[in-house]
């Protein structure tokens, strides 16, 4: 039967469906971020003629230094891993040697609650717990600055032993050298760990997968506000504020021993959480959301924080870590994280998702996105 007049034929295209103002949007966005990916890719290019203070803020700059120069020079494949400790097989065991080193030119050399000593030694334990490590030993080197005060040098040892104490490992090798007076910063310290990782504790960001939730274990940013203020350079008070510098190997042992699937673990020092967040995202070719209301932070800090114009996402920690585990097994991991004293504060902030590859987002209190992107620099240099 044919259709009356002006009435539409049953062949007839539909209309098509108008386009909001809030799909153009959308869309633009995901071109923008799509090409953002694309750059990201692309090998880092180092381009400075000189070492800036950016190069050792934990950055973009540190990143292109490392990728570009160190890591393309001295490239080899356990190097190319670019983790916190590098995994060296065991003849003859399935287990695996873990070993990290790090630098310590924090200023000032004392600071509520900790100092270089103590900073050294833990922050070399972080780096092989998070691996999924058992530390066994380490190695510290200093290089002294000539008129270096013995007391001073005596303080920072002795913190150093009792450190190593609490955390139930040694210093049992080291170095020491002095350069002349006005050619270094009175102290750095240099600490080498050595762990082992059984095969079935192995983490690697190639595990991380979509729907992974992501755990912070604490408030974020005590550590990078209490060396700030600790400087004197602003007339700025805060006396419940101290760092939060801890060893954290006891908290990564309870969650595998107890058979949580961590999938990846990091801890969030220089560049803080924001930092972390991004190199995982890159690493895994995958995206993150967090949630801002989630997002731990103790008063002292969001007040620094908001007089400084700082984000606290990207203020230094050297206490806490960021860890990557199946959503499923979300509650079992933080009761296994709040039942130890230095994740009391541990809370799940956010989802691995599978895109826009590499990026960083954080969901805010007025209900909108924003990309969370690694900063150049720090606005917080020598804080470990």
């Amino acid at each position: 039967m044919r259709p009356g007049a002006g009435e539409p034929s049953d062949t007839s295209p539909a209309p098509a469906e108008p386009v909001t103002a809030t799909a153009a949007i959308a869309d633009a966005e995901a071109q923008v971020l799509r090409r953002i990916a694309t750059v990201r890719k692309r090998k880092p290019v180092l381009r400075d003629d000189a070492v800036t203070m950016s190069h050792g803020a934990g950055g973009k700059a540190s990143h292109t230094l490392v990728a570009a120069l160190f890591a393309d020079v001295l490239s080899n494949p356990v190097l190319d891993e670019l983790g916190d400790q590098a995994l060296l097989p065991i003849p003859g065991t399935d287990s695996l040697l873990a070993v990290t080193t790090d630098s310590f030119v924090v200023s000032p050399l004392f600071f509520p609650g900790g100092d270089i000593g103590e900073l050294a030694v833990n922050g070399t334990i972080n780096d092989l717990a998070v691996g999924g490590a058992v530390p066994l030993g380490l190695a510290a080197a200093f290089i002294l600055e000539e008129g270096l005060d013995m007391a001073t040098l005596r303080r920072v040892v002795e913190s150093m032993r009792a450190a190593a104490d609490s955390a139930g490992v040694s210093v049992v090798t080291g170095d020491t050298k002095v350069v002349p007076r006005g050619k270094a910063d009175r102290l750095f310290v240099t600490t080498t760990g050595v762990g082992i990782v059984e095969a079935r504790h192995r983490l690697g960001m190639h595990r991380i997968e979509s729907g992974d939730a992501v755990l912070l274990s604490g408030a974020m940013g005590d550590h990078g506000a209490t060396v700030m203020l600790a400087r004197g350079d602003l007339d700025l008070e805060a006396p419940g504020l101290r760092s939060d510098t801890a060893p954290l190997h006891r908290l990564t042992a309870a969650l595998l021993d107890a058979g949580i699937d961590v999938h990846f673990m990091r801890d969030a020092t220089r560049g803080g959480v924001a930092t972390v967040l991004n190199e995982i995202a890159q690493g895994s070719g995958l995206a993150i959301a967090i949630e801002e209301a989630r997002l731990p932070v103790h008063d002292e800090v969001r007040g620094v924080a908001e007089i400084l114009g700082i984000d606290p996402l990207y203020i230094a920690n050297e206490g806490k870590l960021v860890a990557i585990l199946p959503a499923a097994q979300v509650a079992e991991a933080l009761l296994i994280m709040r039942a130890r004293p230095e994740a009391a504060e541990a809370v799940a902030i956010g989802e691995v998702l599978p895109e826009p590859e590499g990026m960083v987002f954080v969901h805010t209190g007025f209900g909108g996105t924003r990309v969370v992107d690694m900063l150049i620099g720090d606005p917080l240099p020598r804080i470990c």
